[in-house]
């Protein structure tokens, strides 16, 4: 590693070896904390010794070798760098007598045969002055052995004159060991005293600059100085990790510094290096881990004096090891913590509670010692957790107060107490996970049959039941909690509350309709009513004011969460998309803000049926995604039909049928089509089996759907329009009676106004017309979608008025009409339906325009072909007999020749051989088509299977 910002110290250090060399020695103490550089800096001195030609002796102390006298004195003699020819003899007969590696007999305090060999190695020193200048380097002198530093402090005074430099290091975070030594040092008059500090922003570029160049090195350098303060050791430690990382990454390499197994034993280095007492003070602030710990309580952790603790953490923070009073690293703090065992961890935990409940301190700054000293049988714990969880609630941390309350559980030893704290544990669960929750459920059923849960936690209870679809049980707790409320202490918000829940699970769970008394003055209540208005009488403005009140009134909460979501759902199935859509974003900013993962992944599913309605398939694949990610499938209960149900619809819109039915595949809780959330997947799956030609199948899930909205009494088109569908059914099978009166009653049902629901539905009726009506109502559909703002509807409509105008013979306005089509689809994401309509309208392009080899009479009269003809005529093209076709459509022979017929009359060929190769790519598509005639207008299924444009029915 480069001596970064080390050429001053450098330079005042040669000066020291300058005048040596003049016959005017001196000493110079290099002080720094651990790891800021001091050995290389010494070692930078020695090599500027030896270049000019002088003799160097080196030597460290070490904590180890401490007790074992004479240690640097014979480092001294067994490492001195002599020039050849000038070493004095006499100095090796003291070296026998001082060495410990020659056998040499040492005392101390030193006796007469000692003292002698010190002033024989003096004399000897000396004389090697004489004849060339002499260096001697010890490195961490605060660490070596007494008689060392006794002989060391008997030299300097010999110094003034000779050609001798002492260069000694010491560490900034050591007691002096000698002070006589210290005080010899500080009376030569050339005595230096060199401090080092951390390096500088820049000084730490420099270093990288080595290894990741200049540029990245000054993008990077601010972040490694945050982390290591400067401190050569840890900073060299940071480049090791990255250097790591590098070699066995493939690609481009780590945005940001990367702090690894390197850094962390830096650390723990650095502490060792530091001695025990400061290993010690980091393992009690890595437990404490508080960034304004006052020096008192770890002292008295410690059991030591305030002072002597607090000029301790002076030193760490010298040595780039704390920030505060906290490890600077969450890596750092993690390798002393496991330089603890875990019983001596969990002790100082424990005491480290025991004093900050003495103190009076705070419970949030309580509670981590005490689940980390777990288990704590203090009587005091269980309230301590209990308020430190409330808090954490109100702060919406919500991981930290589930810890709280799972440990308040478990030292809890009254039954009443046990039972609010797993109520509250179960509710805080929930908004993590609600699978979570469920483990709690059977616990606090028990304490509801014995009288032990009050009714504000039976009622969150009675909503952790009706998530996961438990009716009966759900029901039972609302019931008790009405009970209470109304028992000789009537308490009005109590009554309130049970109100508020029982409209909650009528809007869910509709065979249990229980109407509220009256909305009051709570917007929970006025809420849900306003979702159940919608659901049974349809949109009405009083219903969309009612729920546009609610939200006003209502702060997102864990007692207001569920019906904000049926107010945000009212407005949308009340088809006031632009107030849901902007409702929805404002409450799914909030929950991401507080972090709570069930609020997130609710609101993203609600915005993904917004964004549906709104046309833009792609963003509600990518919102349902998003929120299935957030809280996992098993953990959504009976409504996971709302995700789900979006994600199967908007690969449907996209034409990906296989993503769709991989969606399908997922299991689902039986209890889901109990709920409005299966009527959403009912209507997913059939609009799924339509596309991709199981007509008969998909006519089982929209029947299915009638029956259960007619039984609820919540038959209306804006929740699931399962007579379009059904409507649609009937027309792939030839039965337009039936097509049209089912089109027609959900027409009246959605009423007069320009929603996207009676668009679809006109588009659904044009089916089940011909000619001039045929197109007025294409026309209608097309304007009313373009109102409603779902652009991808729009373009389906569009597709199919562009094909009447081209039957009807106005060419132009049939190829504008695709033209926008595709370009519709297009922004909407569904490529192939836009794929398909631009290659539509491709054939109907001016002569000078159209791509070579193309007939333009010959496309134009393909496409003058109905759909049931088309079908015929791309399996006669593609070489089946009439009997096969009938087979494989589900028709007779004699309906196939009719069919061919009037193919061979249009397009004006005598037999099957002579049919256009422009009928034959489709074939194969046409195959999975459903079976049946086309609708009198033409636009039969398998068109729509084909593009991706049929409605969302």
């Amino acid at each position: 590693m480069p001596l970064a910002e080390r050429a001053r110290q450098l330079a005042e250090l040669t000066a020291v070896l300058d005048d040596a060399a003049r016959g005017r020695g001196g000493v110079a103490v290099v002080s720094g904390g651990v790891g800021c550089g001091r050995t290389e800096l010494l070692d930078a001195v020695r090599s500027v010794a030896v270049r000019a030609g002088g003799a160097v002796l080196w030597a460290g102390g070490s904590r180890p070798e401490r007790e074992a006298q004479g240690g640097v004195i014979g480092q001294l003699l067994r490492y001195a760098d002599l020039p050849e020819g000038r070493c004095d003899a006499l100095v090796l007969e003291p070296a026998r007598v001082l060495d410990p590696g020659a056998g040499g007999s040492l005392r101390w305090p030193p006796d007469r045969a000692t003292g002698a060999a010190l002033h024989d190695l003096t004399a000897g020193l000396l004389r090697i002055a004489v004849q060339t200048p002499v260096l001697l380097c010890v490195d961490d002198i605060d660490l070596a052995d007494p008689l060392s530093l006794h002989w060391i402090s008997r030299l300097v005074p010999h110094l003034r004159a000779a050609r001798i430099a002492l260069v000694a290091t010491e560490c900034a975070t050591t007691r002096p060991a000698h002070p006589q030594l210290q005080a010899e040092l500080r009376r030569h008059p050339r005595y230096r005293r060199v401090v080092l500090e951390g390096l500088s922003p820049g000084g730490v570029a420099t270093v990288l600059a080595g290894s990741l160049g200049g540029a990245a090195a000054r993008g990077l350098a601010a972040d490694h100085h945050r982390i290591t303060a400067g401190n050569p050791l840890l900073l060299q430690a940071l480049v090791t990790d990255r250097d790591r990382v590098a070699a066995t990454r493939e690609g481009a390499p780590a945005v940001g510094p990367v702090v690894a197994d390197a850094y962390a034993d830096a650390v723990l280095s650095l502490l060792h290096r530091g001695g025990p007492a400061a290993l010690a003070l980091a393992q009690v602030l890595a437990v404490l881990d508080e960034a304004d710990t006052v020096p008192g309580l770890a002292a008295r952790l410690l059991e030591e004096q305030p002072a002597a603790v607090a000029e301790r953490c002076r030193d760490l923070a010298a040595a780039g090891l704390l920030d505060g009073a906290r490890l600077r690293h969450p890596v750092g703090r993690t390798a002393v913590l496991r330089s603890l065992s875990a019983p001596a961890r969990r002790a100082l935990h424990r005491r480290a509670a025991e004093l900050l409940h003495g103190e009076g301190a705070d419970a949030p700054r309580i509670a981590p010692h005490l689940l980390a000293a777990a288990p704590v049988e203090e009587p005091w714990a269980p309230a301590v957790l209990k308020e430190a969880a409330r808090r954490h609630l109100e702060a919406d941390r919500l991981q930290e107060a589930r810890d709280c309350l799972g440990a308040a559980v478990a030292v809890s030893r009254e039954d009443g107490e046990r039972a609010l704290l797993q109520a509250q544990l179960a509710a805080t669960a929930r908004l993590l996970d609600p699978a979570l929750g469920t483990r709690h459920v059977a616990e606090l059923a028990a304490a509801l049959r014995d009288g032990l849960l009050p009714g504000r936690h039976a009622l969150s209870l009675a909503r952790h039941l009706l998530w996961h679809g438990r009716f009966d049980e759900a029901a039972l707790a609302v019931e008790r909690a009405g009970e209470q409320a109304a028992g000789t202490y009537a308490d009005p918000a109590a009554g309130a509350e049970v109100r508020a829940t029982r409209t909650l699970m009528a809007a869910i769970h509709p065979p249990v309709l229980v109407p509220a008394a009256g909305t009051g003055g709570d917007p929970r209540i006025r809420a849900a009513a306003a979702l159940s208005e919608v659901l049974a009488r349809g949109p009405g403005a009083p219903a969309v004011a009612a729920a546009q009140d609610a939200l006003r009134g209502m702060r997102l909460g864990r007692n207001t969460s569920e019906w904000i979501v049926c107010a945000v759902t009212a407005l949308l199935y009340a088809e006031q998309t632009g107030a849901a859509d902007r409702w929805c974003r404002h409450w799914l900013t909030e929950a991401r803000t507080r972090k709570v993962p069930l609020w997130e992944a609710e609101f993203s599913s609600l915005l993904a049926g917004v964004r549906r309605r709104q046309g833009d398939p792609v963003a509600a694949r990518g919102l349902a995604e998003a929120a299935l990610a957030q809280v996992p499938v098993e953990s959504w209960g009976v409504t996971l039909g709302r995700p789900l149900a979006h994600l199967v619809e908007a690969a449907t819109d996209l034409g990906d049928h296989l993503a769709a039915a991989e969606h399908l595949a997922v299991p689902v809780p039986d209890a889901m089509f109990e709920t409005r959330f299966g009527l959403h997947v009912l209507h997913a799956r059939g609009r799924h089996l339509l596309e991709t030609g199981r007509a008969d199948e998909a006519l089982d899930d929209f029947t299915a759907c009638a029956d259960l909205m007619r039984r609820w009494g919540c038959d209306q088109p804006a929740l699931a329009p399962w007579r379009t569908g059904a409507a649609l059914a009937h027309l792939a099978w030839g039965d337009t009676t039936t097509a049209r009166a089912l089109a027609r009653e959900q027409l009246a049902l959605a009423g007069p106004l320009p929603t996207r629901t009676r668009g679809l539905t006109l588009r659904v009726l044009a089916d089940t017309e011909y000619g001039a009506e045929r197109i007025a109502l294409l026309t209608g559909a097309v304007a009313v979608l373009r109102t409603a703002g779902d652009p991808l509807q729009t373009a389906g409509a569009l597709a199919d008025l562009a094909r009447d105008h081209l039957r009807a013979g106005r060419t132009g306005r049939a190829r504008t009409g695709l033209a926008t089509a595709a370009r519709l689809a297009g922004r909407c994401g569904a490529r192939p339906l836009a794929a398909a309509l631009a290659a539509e309208g491709e054939t109907l392009a001016p002569p000078g325009r159209r791509p070579c080899g193309e007939r333009a009479d010959g496309a134009a009269v393909v496409g003058t072909l109905s759909a049931a003809e088309g079908r015929v005529a791309s399996l006669a093209a593609d070489g089946h007999t009439n009997k096969e076709i009938a087979q494989r459509l589900r028709i007779t022979v004699s309906t196939v020749e009719q069919h061919l017929t009037r193919v061979f009359r249009k397009l004006g060929v005598r037999a099957r051989r002579d049919l256009p190769s422009a009928i034959a790519p489709d074939a194969a598509q046409q195959v999975a088509a459903p079976p049946g005639a086309a609708a009198p207008g033409g636009r039969g299924r398998a068109e729509t299977a084909v593009s991706g444009s049929g409605p969302d029915v």
